[in-house]
Order: structure tokens, then sequence, then C-alpha cells
């Protein structure tokens, strides 16, 4: 038989599963700072928790501020930009400057990609191929270089923006 008091038991066991699943998160986000030899402070944690739960954007230093605001952190808009440098500079956080008027900035996972940017929408979408991976390693090669390290975006119409042309 199942009774109202089953729903109110189920419905604490849910938030104590997402209150469990923040707590884990945030250490995850002390411990990344901490190994990237930075101080733990709220800022750091609080924008380090948004990069990590938008990891499939890429998100400039007002995108985080945005989001912050959401959160009614009082945190200021100078404060996430010197994090999201110190970030960088920690190896926490790759910046791209697709758009010459403003960075963008995701969690650095360590692998290489590649991308993709819409002129229309801004959409950008991440790829990895092995045989454009080959061909410049092959022109570095051919020309003498030893490759440190490079990136590759295209521009042009994603699929929706076509769409609607």
């Amino acid at each position: 038989m199942y009774c109202s008091h089953d729903s109110q038991v189920d419905e604490g066991f849910r938030r104590l599963g997402r209150m469990a699943a923040s707590v884990v998160g945030i250490m995850s986000e002390i411990d990344q700072i901490r190994e990237a030899g930075l101080k733990v402070t709220v800022p750091r944690t609080r924008i380090l928790a948004i990069l990590e739960r938008n990891a499939k954007r890429h998100m400039s230093a007002e995108d985080v501020f945005r989001q912050l605001l959401t959160e009614d952190a009082e945190i200021g808009l100078a404060t996430v930009y010197r994090v999201l440098t110190q970030f960088e500079s920690a190896g926490l956080v790759c910046r791209q400057n697709f758009d010459s008027a403003q960075a963008v900035f995701e969690i650095n996972r360590g692998e290489h990609h590649d991308h993709l940017v819409c002129t229309r929408c801004g959409r950008i979408l991440e790829f990895v191929d092995p045989k454009i991976e080959q061909r410049q390693a092959s022109v570095a090669k051919d020309h003498g270089f030893i490759t440190e390290d490079h990136s590759l975006v295209l521009y042009g119409t994603c699929p929706v923006c076509q769409d609607k042309s």
C-alpha cells in the first residue's frame, strides 16, 4: 500500500542524494584548485563549479558573471576576469578567442580538439579528426617544425542557421 508519507520519504532521499552530489562536486573543485597550486576561495570554487556544470559550453567572463548573479553570489565581474586568468595560467581552463571582441573559456580536460564556429549564431562545436591531425603533423615536419601546440578553427554556417535561410 502507498501512502503520502512514502512520497515525503522518497523526496527526502532524493534531496539527500542531490545534496551529497553537490558536496562531492564541491570537493572535486576544491581538489582541482589545490592541485593547480591556487588557494581555495569562495569565488574560485563558485566559478569552477559553473564551468564544470557548463562543460559542454564555451563561456565568456560575462556568461559566468550572469550565472553567478542568478545564484545570488556576490562576486564582481572584475573578480571573474581575474579568476579566469588565474585558472588559465594554472592550466584549469583554456581561453579561446573565436570572436576578437570576446574571449571564451572551457574546462581543460587535457584532450585536444578543434572547433567549428557558426558566424551567424555563434554556436561552437568541438570535433576531433585523426586525418586532420596527421596532415598537420606532416605539414609541420615537412617544414622542419616541431609542433608544440596548435589550434584549428573553421568558421561557417551551422545546419540550424542554414535551415533558417
